[in-house]
């Protein structure tokens, strides 16, 4: 079987086999078809993916802040492609076989100590003159995700005017083209003013870009490409993490200073407050565990 029409057979499977509506046959191929772009990025193809790259797209949908339900329809997608490859003998083993669906997943966003986070940004963070911009660039950036907890898509959307340098806040464009002002650290907005003043010249030269974080070629960072970083960040001090975890960390250690949940959920752009509840349930969690191990009777 060519594997360049794995997926084709696949909907044609699902309609004659199965008796799926069009529609229902038009959302699996959406569905597929984006999941195939994804493990192309990660040079994996549609029939040698594995259960972790199925994991890593799913952090990448919740990274583009993907309802619940569009979530469950991609897992949904991939477990009855996968249930095909099984049955056409293409692979041996299900990899998506016990997935839970988000609906049932422990709802308690993965957040990382301050301990880990203080490594990853001190091993990401460059100092050498001689390092290159790129670098110093992505450095910034993680910088910035933690500090602000700005979604993946509003971090590479950042505009040059959206930086108050004076006042010591951002101007972000989220969801629904809601604009929200977020405060950010002085130590932050220094490293943001010295890559504009020096790196971000050197990546654009002598270009024009409005937007704040740029490829060498001048145009603006990808979410994609930006997902790749955090990855490989988190990778060379042995953590698995998502531009995702850096927003979930920065809303749980606010928390656990003490932030006001109203105020947190203005930071986070969350419609409802009842989203940025689930931030609560970190902080119990962390407290349970410092129970169980420093409580004699635990």
């Amino acid at each position: 079987m060519n594997r360049d029409s794995i997926i084709n057979d696949f909907l044609t499977y699902i309609t004659v086999e199965k008796g799926l509506s069009k529609n229902t046959v038009l959302s699996y191929e959406l569905d597929l078809k984006k999941f195939e772009k994804f493990l192309n990025s990660k040079n994996c193809d549609i029939v040698s993916f594995k259960r972790n790259d199925i994991v890593d797209f799913i952090e990448k949908l919740m990274d583009e802040s993907l309802s619940l339900s569009s979530i469950c329809r991609f897992i949904s997608s991939i477990k009855g492609f996968c249930k095909y490859l099984v049955v056409e003998n293409l692979i041996n083993e299900d990899p998506s076989e016990n997935l839970k669906s988000p609906g049932k997943w422990e709802r308690i966003p993965k957040a990382l100590s301050i301990s880990e986070t203080k490594n990853l940004l001190s091993c990401s963070n460059i100092e050498s003159v001689k390092a290159k911009p790129i670098l110093i660039r992505d450095s910034v950036m993680l910088e910035l995700i933690y500090s602000s907890g700005l979604r993946v898509s509003e971090l590479v959307s950042l505009k040059l005017e959206d930086i108050h340098f004076d006042a010591g806040f951002l101007r972000v464009i989220g969801k629904g083209s809601k604009e929200r002002i977020v405060p950010v650290s002085e130590g932050t907005l220094k490293k943001i003013k010295n890559y504009i003043n020096n790196e971000r010249r050197a990546i654009i030269k002598g270009k024009e870009s409005p937007y704040l974080f740029l490829t060498s070629r001048g145009l603006p960072m990808t979410r994609q490409r930006f997902w790749q970083t955090v990855k490989s960040a988190g990778k060379k001090i042995g953590l698995k993490i998502s531009p995702h975890t850096m927003r979930h960390s920065f809303a749980t250690h606010l928390l656990e200073g003490g932030a006001d949940l109203r105020a947190l959920q203005k930071m986070l752009g969350h419609a409802d407050i009842s989203t940025t509840q689930i931030y609560t349930k970190v902080t119990t969690e962390r407290l349970k565990q410092v129970y169980s191990k420093h409580h004699p009777r635990a």
